[in-house]
Formats: structure tokens, C-alpha cells, sequence
């Protein structure tokens, strides 16, 4: 176990040729390690805006300013894409990561293309754009000053109360229909949290996030995510009733996934966390993807299959009508969007 770390081990990227394993010398001394710091390297991106053509997910272009995440989240379905760095989907995903320095910049160059067309761009669908290094970085608010001056719409999602920095541009943006905002809450339980997601806000001070952004007129839902069976899943209806409470105006569930390499690790966090549990959830979860840890299928993916999954959907539609929470993101606004004069675009001739 690393102190304040989701992963406790950093196995070897799937693409090395090479593996590590630590074998016992017998002599029975533990070897003192220093603390384990996180170390942040920029990068000079020549693009910055991901598309995708998924049937599954509600956008088709989004933006990761960072790779990796210091929120250290011990189930995080994008821990495997640091194997494309040569990294681990270990300790490495959550101490070794990556700043995307150039980000808003390379931004204004591609929406002033003449031939770009807007519609909303997601972000923090991979890392969150708001984990602890963006406190120095700032690339995050560089972003939307960009989006703002150009009336680009987009819509957030985050863990961190940290989106709070932003207020200012997310409400005025907000005024002209550009902006909503996703809270992802995983357990009320500050303990459970602690463990789960060691570097991520608090979930009282989510909630505080939900209350203040809607407060200031910015469009505000909350994300229950993921929702892992026999370990958070009865929290449900009262993490919906909370956020509600808390000014929340729509709701979204992801039911946990475990691709590649998260399999193994959360697997490893649920026996040394939670050994009780660890063959029902396991059960449970494999009941809910065709027997398997994980199933990749688009339109399952996100919600399982099989009579648990029916019952957990028919709860969350339930839970949501009786608090009157939207299920259906709100369609946000382009028709203000004005392309960037600058970015090293060619002018028109005429």
C-alpha cells in the first residue's frame, strides 16, 4: 500500500518487452522506499481536440488537457492509456503525468479553420481537467477563456470542487447557453471515498461545488460513477436525493468498467480493502457482463446486461422521476460561435 495512492503496485505496460516482478530475498527486511512524489511533464501537442464516432456517448469531439490523473482513482477505466506512453497503469497513471502546455493555443488555431463546424465539446471523459496539478497549471481556465471569447459550447465533467476556481467564466458562460457542468459522485462515504479515489475532493465538497455552480445560474447535474455492485450501488437513490437537494437539475449512472489492466488492479484494491465483499461484487459485476470482467460492446458497456443491470436502470429512472431530475443533457447553444481572428490561418482573399 502507497500512502495517499489508488493503485498499490505498477505493473508493467502491456507493450513492453520486458517484465519486472519483486521476489522475496528471504531475508525478511523490508526495503525503505522514499515517498513516491508526482512528477509532471510538459507536452507540445500539434492537436488538442479528440473525435470519436462511438453510438454510445452523447458527443462526438472532446478535450484532455493532461494525460494521466493525480486523483489516483483505483477503478479508472482510463488507467490502460499510459501503456501507450510505456508507462503502467499503476502508480505511474496517477504520479507520472503529462501537461498538455500548449492546449488553449493549439485550440484557437483549430477553431478558426474555415472549415470547422461547432458543436459542444466534452471534457474530463478520459483524466479529469481539474486534478490537483491544475492549481499550477492552469490550462484548464486557459481553455475556456478560449471557448468563452469564441462562444463555443462545452460540457464538464469533474471531481473536484476545484471547477469552483472557474465560476466567474462558467456563469457567464452559462448565460448565453454554453456550459454544463457534471459532478461525479461515487459513495457518500468519506472513508470508502478516501480509499477508492485518495486525491479527489471530498464528496461533501462535491456537493458544495453542485450548490454553488447552480447557485450562479451555471446548468449543474451530477454523475453517479461508477457504481460498483454489493460495494456502492445502494447509495443510489441517496446520492441522487443529495445532489437534488444540492440544486442538481439532471442525472447521469456508468456502471463500473474494468478494461485490461483496471481488472486486475481494482481487483487487488477490493481484496486488500474489502475481502469480505470481494466475491460477491466480483459475482455480481460478471453477472451483469455476460460472466466476464469486463464487456467492451457498445450500449452495454456503460449499463451491463441481465436482470441486475434491469434493476438498477428501473431504480436510477425511478429515483430521478420522483426527484424530477432530467436524464437527457440540455442541447447547448452555437449559435454564437465567432472562429478566432487569429491562429495562423490563412485569410480570406476577398
Amino acid at each position: 500500500m502507497v500512502s495517499g495512492r489508488g493503485a498499490a503496485s505498477n505493473p508493467e505496460a502491456r507493450f513492453e518487452r520486458e517484465q519486472r516482478q519483486l521476489e522475496d530475498d528471504g531475508w525478511g527486511l523490508l526495503e525503505e522506499l522514499p515517498p513516491l512524489t508526482t512528477q509532471c511533464q510538459n507536452e507540445v501537442s500539434r492537436s488538442i481536440i479528440t473525435r470519436n464516432t462511438s453510438p454510445d456517448l452523447p458527443f462526438d469531439r472532446s478535450i484532455n488537457p493532461y494525460r494521466g490523473c493525480e486523483h489516483g482513482c483505483t477503478y479508472c477505466f482510463a488507467r490502460p492509456s499510459h501503456a501507450y506512453m510505456g508507462l503502467s497503469p499503476g502508480l505511474d497513471f496517477e504520479t507520472r503525468l503529462y501537461a498538455k502546455g500548449n492546449a488553449a493555443e493549439v485550440l484557437e488555431r483549430d477553431l478558426s479553420k474555415p472549415s470547422y463546424k461547432p458543436k459542444p465539446i466534452a471534457m474530463g471523459t478520459n483524466t479529469d481537467p481539474y486534478q490537483p496539478i491544475e492549481r499550477t497549471h492552469q490550462l484548464m481556465r486557459q481553455i475556456l477563456e478560449v471557448l468563452e471569447r469564441c462562444g463555443h459550447p462545452v460540457s464538464i465533467i469533474t471531481k473536484s470542487a476545484l471547477i469552483l476556481r472557474d465560476k466567474d467564466i462558467l456563469a457567464r458562460m452559462a448565460a448565453r447557453n454554453l456550459v454544463s457542468v457534471r459532478l461525479s459522485v461515487t459513495t457518500e462515504d468519506r472513508h470508502l471515498a478516501r480509499s477508492m479515489e485518495p486525491r479527489a475532493s471530498t464528496p461533501a465538497n462535491r456537493f458544495k461545488a453542485i450548490e454553488a455552480l447552480a447557485a450562479a445560474g451555471v446548468p449543474t447535474g451530477v454523475m453517479v460513477a461508477p457504481v460498483i455492485p454489493g460495494l456502492t450501488d445502494h447509495e443510489l437513490e441517496g446520492i441522487l436525493t443529495h445532489a437534488k437537494d444540492a440544486g442538481a437539475s439532471a442525472a447521469t449512472y456508468i456502471l463500473l468498467r474494468m478494461p485490461r489492466e483496471v481488472s486486475e488492479l481494482f481487483k487487488d484494491w477490493l481484496l486488500r480493502e474489502a475481502p469480505g465483499r470481494y466475491r460477491h461484487v466480483l459475482s455480481l459485476m460478471r453477472s451483469m457482463r455476460g460472466g466476464k470482467d469486463y464487456d467492451p460492446q457498445w450500449n452495454r458497456r456503460f449499463r451491463g446486461d441481465g436482470p441486475y443491470a434491469d434493476q438498477l436502470s428501473r431504480r436510477f429512472q425511478l429515483a430521478c422521476r420522483r426527484l424530477e431530475l432530467s436524464t437527457r443533457g440540455g442541447k447547448l447553444s452555437t449559435e454564437h460561435f465567432v472562429p478566432p481572428q487569429k491562429g495562423g490561418v490563412q485569410l480570406s482573399l476577398f
